[in-house]
């Protein structure tokens, strides 16, 4: 049975890359990190001080002075980006069927630094110090309320919480709403407003972050042998998903296709990758089954790539199991290296990478790749964009607690790939 293909018709970023998303695309083609010096907090307790912050960003260019101090700065973003896929995608809010447009936004911690302010004024200065918005600011699932409040969204709304798979299963999740008739148009991504010293902290207690404060700029190494961790950083990817048939009723552009996904738990540790990967291998293989597409019709993986010693040996055996000796002709890349991970926004940021990547006609690299992991014996397509032809690509989020998400994405030549 036919089903209704899903299409791409607007797409926003903001990043430590840029305030948008050609602007984050330029830099990660040319190697411009968006990793430096900590400035949000005063990072004197941590044994880091680097992060990927979001430089110059001003909420009043996206809203009100009066809505930005009452929402986490997970929230900002989200509506940052959202202006821009909405101004993207020619798509004018309100629609005229609202109970027909619905919400899914991933985010991994929500408005964390709100719950810590509040808490400390509790602590400091009692009871009536706390803010009445308190509980609206730091609550996960406001991203994508205040996301469909600025759209006037009366269709299906949720809140995807699972780690560094937010925003690529909250596209998912986005795509299966529209082919099982839910809704017409569907605001999905991912949002993280991270840089806050409780979150550094536990991080680097799990020993899960680079420690090169000398170095900032190449401290996240994927796949590298060098690699001693990844680097947290913020930043918000949306896009607009609609039917092929709602994009052409309303001529809107259509800027790639989401073939496909698939979600698969490790049940092996909270923390630590499955070393035999069955978790991630799953999640691949069965993404290529619900896109029905063949393992050969890969052009290029947008690899989760962390660049924590584990994870990047992980995501390697995941990608040899499913694709066997072919593993080593496709080209695999990982845009943390420049990026950062922005753990709830990763996913969708990288999403937007691949359609990016399929319209230019060209890989972006892994940056900060330079001394070759016996382990890691991919091709990783180092410190250099490639040209390619590329049709179909597959993009990877793998999360701690063992969320592991893949997404098959195809190019905007749809005509050209024939109808399911």
């Amino acid at each position: 049975m036919d089903r209704p293909r899903i299409v791409v018709t607007g797409i926003g970023i903001i990043s430590p890359l840029g305030h948008t998303a050609e602007e984050s695309w330029a830099s990660l083609l040319a190697g411009r990190s968006g990793i430096g010096p900590i400035t949000q907090i005063d990072s004197c307790m941590l044994p880091i001080h680097f992060a990927g912050e979001i430089r110059d960003f001003d909420p009043g260019d996206y809203m009100s002075f009066k809505e930005a101090r009452r929402m986490s700065r997970a929230s900002q973003l989200a509506v940052a980006a959202l202006a821009m896929a909405l101004q993207d995608a020619g798509l004018n809010v309100p629609v005229a069927d609202a109970e027909r447009l619905g919400t899914v936004i991933g985010t991994g911690a929500g408005g964390l630094e709100v719950a810590d302010r509040e808490l400390l004024k509790l602590r400091e200065r009692g009871f009536k110090a706390v803010s009445p918005f308190a509980l609206t600011g730091f609550l996960p699932n406001m991203p994508s309320y205040h996301v469909s409040l600025v759209t006037g969204a009366h269709g299906p709304i949720n809140t995807v919480v699972a780690a560094c798979a937010s925003g690529a299963l909250a596209i998912a999740d986005g795509a299966d709403w529209i082919r099982h008739g839910r809704a017409d148009v569907v605001i999905a991504g991912g949002t993280e407003g991270l840089i806050h010293d409780t979150s550094l902290a536990a991080f680097a207690r799990m020993n899960a972050l680079s420690l090169r404060n000398n170095d900032p700029a190449t401290a996240c190494r994927p796949f590298d042998l060098m690699r001693d961790g990844t680097v947290i950083s913020e930043g918000a990817g949306i896009v607009v998903l609609e039917s092929l048939a709602h994009a052409h009723a309303r001529n809107a552009p259509i800027l790639g296709e989401i073939m496909g996904s698939a979600s698969a738990a490790d049940a092996f540790h909270v923390a630590a990758p499955d070393p035999e990967a069955a978790g991630a291998a799953r999640a691949m293989r069965w993404a290529l089954a619900d896109a029905r597409v063949l393992p050969e019709s890969i052009d290029y993986i947008n690899a989760h790539g962390t660049a924590t010693p584990a994870n990047d040996v992980q995501e390697t055996t995941a990608i040899k199991k499913v694709f066997g000796e072919r593993a080593y002709e496709i080209p695999v890349s990982s845009s943390k290296a420049v990026l950062g991970h922005a753990m709830g926004g990763t996913g969708a940021i990288e999403a937007i990478f691949c359609l990016q990547a399929m319209r230019d006609g060209i890989i972006p690299p892994t940056w900060n790749y330079t001394t070759p992991d016996p382990e890691c014996d991919l091709e990783y397509v180092p410190n250099a964009p490639r040209p390619a032809r590329l049709r179909t690509v597959m993009s990877n989020s793998f999360a701690m607690g063992g969320h592991n998400t893949s997404l098959v994405l195809g190019d905007a030549e749809l005509e050209t790939r024939g109808s399911w």
